[in-house]
């Protein structure tokens, strides 16, 4: 197989149209490619396009395609030396199917003159995929967005509903407090019946067990302790002994362990071994 035999199998056998232009952009030939394309799409006369002015078919459009004309002046530019190469992508549509070309000009010097080869390569198949890529970045942008902005409603409903449960359980330590514990004591000082003191008696460790599952926060604390109570537990918190405590309170070491009983009883802690300490140091 001579040389140009080869030349020009490899040349037909590339899927990409090809056209290879003098130094006047007069085409000298083309791929079977480039022929079948004319031939497919209705062209009148020879379908290897040979003879004609490449160059003027692009200054024909210059009014109507803005693409066509810089094709133009870019080829011009190649075949001069002022440009390298020149690569370009543009939409040639039908009415009934959607195509994009990557249209591409390089330098060939032959023996005889300056030559540049064009190449119109079918890259429908990638723009569509880009597109669909695109429009699944987009509609995963506006999930991500949506997730983001219900998070942000879930968050504040959340936040609202931990603040009005602070404040259910704040306001019923503080009825209890308030309204039944002081009624309470004055029935304990009466003159009561044994029996009677009992009963009392039953009722207030009731209310505590009742009070003890909403005391999870430190604030919680002030609503139902009493003022010592809360002021051994805030040393117990910071780690004093019971010796400690009944020296700076001025109170008795029995005392001091009457008040970490009820503290225990009052939170929750009579029946459990957690520290007393570690349990005060885990509210907030």
């Amino acid at each position: 197989m001579s040389r140009q035999n080869m030349y020009q199998v490899i040349l037909n056998s590339l899927v990409t149209h090809v056209a290879v232009l003098d130094h006047q952009g007069i085409i000298l030939e083309t791929n079977n490619a480039w022929q079948n394309y004319a031939r497919e799409n209705g062209m009148q006369g020879a379908v290897d396009c040979v003879g004609i002015d490449y160059l003027k078919v692009c200054d024909s459009c210059r009014d109507g395609d803005c693409e066509a004309a810089s094709v133009g002046t870019a080829i011009r530019r190649v075949l001069s030396g002022e440009l390298p190469e020149y690569t370009t992508q543009y939409p040639c549509h039908s009415p009934t199917e959607q195509h994009w070309y990557s249209l591409r000009v390089l330098p060939y010097r032959s023996e005889e003159e300056r030559r540049v080869i064009v190449t119109h390569e079918d890259i429908t198949q990638m723009i569509l995929i880009q597109e669909e890529l695109r429009a699944k970045e987009e509609q995963l942008r506006s999930k991500a967005e949506k997730l983001e902005e219900t998070n942000i409603a879930m968050k504040v409903l959340l936040d609202h509903r931990s603040r009005d449960r602070q404040e259910l359980e704040n306001r019923f330590l503080a009825n209890i407090r308030e309204l039944v514990l002081p009624y309470l004591e004055r029935l304990n000082t009466g003159k009561l019946q044994q029996r009677e003191k009992a009963l009392i008696s039953i009722i207030r460790e009731h209310l505590e067990d009742i009070s003890s599952p909403f005391l999870h926060r430190l604030s919680a604390l002030h609503l139902l302790l009493t003022p010592q109570e809360l002021e051994v537990s805030l040393l117990v918190r910071q780690g004093k002994s019971s010796q400690e405590i009944g020296d700076i309170l001025n109170i008795s070491v029995a005392t001091v362990s009457f008040h970490r009983k009820k503290l225990r009883k009052k939170l929750g802690l009579e029946d459990r071994s957690q520290n007393l300490r570690t349990y005060l140091l885990s509210l907030q």
